[in-house]
């Protein structure tokens, strides 16, 4: 999967495909992700690090994997915020 900074897929972006439990201890640049790609597979990601807070899962299979805004994320989705990312395996 691919995150960007802003929404509609601008700004800066870096693409993962592991468990990320601090995605600013990885280097993000803050607690909000704009926009994000799911190339295959998918993954559940977090209001905070650690894994916890609200959940997000983003399939591929859900709007061709394409969700260029954060209120896209889900009915409940209130917060461009996620903080962690944990691939879901089968």
């Amino acid at each position: 999967m691919t995150i960007f900074e802003r929404e509609n897929f601008l700004g800066r972006n870096v693409e993962l495909c592991d468990d990320y439990p601090s995605l600013q201890a990885m280097g993000w640049c803050g607690p909000e992700v704009g926009s994000m790609h799911v190339q295959c597979g998918a993954f559940v990601c977090y209001e905070f690090p650690g894994y916890k807070g609200r959940q997000y899962i983003m399939e591929c299979e859900r709007h061709s994997g394409d969700f260029q805004h954060w209120r896209n994320w889900g009915s409940h989705s209130q917060t461009p915020q996620i903080q962690s990312i944990r691939r879901i395996q089968h």
